[in-house]
């Protein structure tokens, strides 16, 4: 019999599943694996405002879920946990399997 997780776990997994749960910031940590982006490039990329992005920026940082670094007046975001940029594309690839015959990620 396995032993339960501890309060302090669940409730930090709880804190990380409602960020993901939001479809802009499930996006900006699925582009930054592996990667480091502008505040610019990423609103481009979604198509949204940058202002609306760097509010979730800001929501993800504040949870240590992105790291920033500041170039002048540009600030360029990583995401860098290997365990959060695995949770990130395991959930995106169990979307896959309940949408398509094939999932995408099968496909070579």
């Amino acid at each position: 019999m396995q032993t339960p997780p501890k309060d302090a776990e669940l409730d930090h997994a709880v804190g990380v599943l409602r960020l993901l749960g939001d479809r802009t910031r499930l996006a900006i940590l699925a582009m930054l694996d592996g990667t480091e982006m502008s505040v610019t490039a990423i609103a481009e990329s979604l198509g949204r405002p940058v202002p609306a992005v760097s509010q979730h920026l800001a929501k993800l940082r504040s949870a240590g879920l992105v790291k920033v670094r500041k170039e002048g007046v540009t600030s360029y975001y990583t995401q860098p946990d290997e365990h959060l940029a695995g949770l990130v594309t395991n959930a995106l690839e169990l979307a896959e399997h309940a949408l398509y015959l094939e999932p995408p990620h099968h496909r070579k």
